[in-house]
């Protein structure tokens, strides 16, 4: 009889952990998923078209990497330039920068609320000689949750204060 008892007992305590396990592995996915759906940013044009960019699409993307000091540290940013990002979701630089459109400004907007604004002309390497970058990785490893999935690194900038952490939108204004 113990026997028979000490069998259903690790049957019961069996079937408990395989339920515990399942549940466990249903929120890593679920997390998984949630976390793969969040590496993405959103590109609005200034006629208010919107544009998903997936971290597979900017992973893919011709990629640079910069060298800067931010607060005192030395750190090597990888990602590709932000007038590739805007490129890739239509909206057009270079030649076709001129004219009302020199007012236009680029809106960086991160999870926690933070922006921060650019003139869409400091982007576009027709007009500037530096190149700001939507980084991916620093030293080599992908950006942690607190600077990531994505962050913009303006080198030249005197002050870090544009180098935004955790984005999640950018978007065209037109200045009228």
């Amino acid at each position: 009889m113990t026997t028979l008892r000490a069998r259903l007992t690790a049957h019961s305590v069996f079937r408990s952990y395989r339920r515990y396990f399942a549940f466990l592995s249903f929120a890593f996915v679920s997390v998984f998923l949630t976390h793969a759906a969040e590496q993405s940013l959103t590109v609005t044009n200034t006629d208010g078209h919107s544009t998903t960019i997936s971290a597979a699409q900017i992973a893919s993307a011709s990629r640079v990497s910069v060298s800067v000091e931010e607060h005192g540290t030395a750190a090597k940013f990888e990602g590709v330039p932000l007038s590739t990002v805007l490129t890739m979701s239509g909206v057009q630089l270079g030649d076709s920068l001129r004219g009302p459109r020199m007012a236009d400004a680029l809106l960086v907007s991160a999870s926690d609320g933070y922006k921060v604004a650019f003139a869409l002309a400091e982007v576009d390497p027709a007009f500037a000689s530096r190149e700001i970058i939507l980084a991916d990785k620093r030293d080599g490893k992908p950006l942690d949750a607190r600077e990531g999935p994505f962050r913009i690194i303006a080198p030249g900038d005197k002050r870090p204060a544009r180098w935004i952490r955790q984005i999640t939108d950018l978007k065209i204004i037109a200045i009228k």
